[in-house]
């Protein structure tokens, strides 16, 4: 059975808004910030909390509506439950283990502490690149089962 054409569209346009924001925020506005002419330490660290807080945010209202449009379809394949799975361990793990772990950081080196080498930098971004992947792999699977022709 075919689903709906509205429905269908949104199992493509949620996640390609959070993909779009996930690709503009982690690999585009946060590195850049950084290199920004006057950006002090202390007030990109500042910026950085807010706008990945309002990220986090909205990836997971993202990942609830993505959720949602999902089961509202007859049967979701496993691979696409797999991919949809995987999208909430990952953000997850993101938001509720290492977040708070770099909130911890950035509250030391705002304090005018030095809180040492630490990989959880990489492990954020390696999270970030699993989403973007999962996310694309998501589309590939939505996009998929769209153009499949309806089974009678």
């Amino acid at each position: 059975m075919r689903a709906e054409p509205g429905l269908a569209a949104l199992r493509l346009v949620v996640p390609a808004v959070w993909l779009g924001l996930l690709l503009a925020l982690a690999f585009i506005e946060t590195p850049l910030k950084f290199l920004a002419p006057g950006m002090t330490l202390e007030l990109a660290l500042g910026v950085g909390r807010l706008v990945l807080t309002a990220a986090d945010i909205a990836g997971a209202a993202l990942l609830v509506a993505t959720t949602l449009v999902a089961l509202l379809r007859p049967r979701v394949g496993v691979p696409a439950r797999w991919v949809l799975g995987a999208l909430w361990l990952v953000l997850v793990v993101q938001v509720a283990l290492v977040r708070p772990m770099l909130n911890a950081r950035t509250d030391v080196v705002l304090a005018g502490g030095e809180p040492g080498d630490s990989p959880l930098h990489v492990v954020y971004v390696v999270a970030d690149v699993l989403l973007a992947v999962l996310l694309v792999g998501w589309l590939v699977l939505m996009a998929r089962e769209h153009r499949r022709p309806a089974v009678r």
